[in-house]
């Protein structure tokens, strides 16, 4: 590959940055409108670039899909890394402080906040098993950075739960997931944001804490 681009020089980059608007046009319309109601020529048009361009980098939608999906997970992910629960002493604040920051997140339009993954795998969950189960890793991995936390929560007050650490950190997924669809059911984000403090009154009664 580097022999190739140094016979190039110019064109890989541009394929890479063909390849990148792409995903990014993929995020914000399946986000939009759904998977199913977007269309490649629309995601062409989004991206600003060719049919052509789009069947160099994935050989279908489903293969689109599946990138979108771990797109998703990197670029979340980077967020995640950097925002500012963990910076707390104590896990179990850790483990509300996240939940808190997903509420901070709940704004703009609906399709603003909501969750790729989530509406993808909503859609194609029987349709497509590759899409599904990259949906499912991104939901999956996102969740297990919460355990080590929720594992410390427990083991600093000395609990022993009938539930696990990675039971309670996908928990907090569905509640998530489900408020999303609460939001696009009722056009708006009050729902999901009483969701969400819902999620923190139950994490707080699970571990005994003093209610915020």
């Amino acid at each position: 590959m580097a022999t190739r681009h140094a016979k190039e020089p110019g064109k890989q980059p541009a394929r890479q940055d063909a390849k990148a608007k792409l995903l990014e046009a993929a995020l914000a319309t399946i986000r939009t409108k759904g998977y199913a109601a977007t269309s490649v020529d629309e995601l062409c048009a989004a991206a600003g670039v060719t049919k052509g361009a789009f069947f160099h980098h994935f050989k279908s939608k489903e293969a689109l899909g599946v990138a979108a999906a771990d797109h998703w997970s990197q670029t979340t992910a980077e967020m995640f890394a950097a925002a500012p629960y963990h910076d707390h002493a104590d896990p179990l604040a850790r483990v509300l402080a996240y939940v808190a920051f997903r509420k901070a997140l709940l704004k703009g339009g609906v399709p603003e906040f909501t969750c790729l993954v989530g509406t993808m795998v909503q859609e194609v969950h029987e349709t497509s098993p590759a899409i599904r189960d990259a949906c499912d890793r991104s939901i999956s991995t996102h969740a297990k950075t919460l355990e080590a936390d929720i594992e410390a929560a427990i083991a600093a007050r000395k609990m022993k739960p009938d539930w696990s650490a990675a039971s309670l950190a996908l928990h907090t997924q569905a509640v998530l997931q489900g408020s999303f669809i609460l939001a696009k059911a009722k056009g708006g984000a009050e729902a999901a944001a009483d969701s969400i403090d819902h999620l923190i009154r139950y994490i707080e009664l699970l571990f005994g804490a003093t209610p915020r």
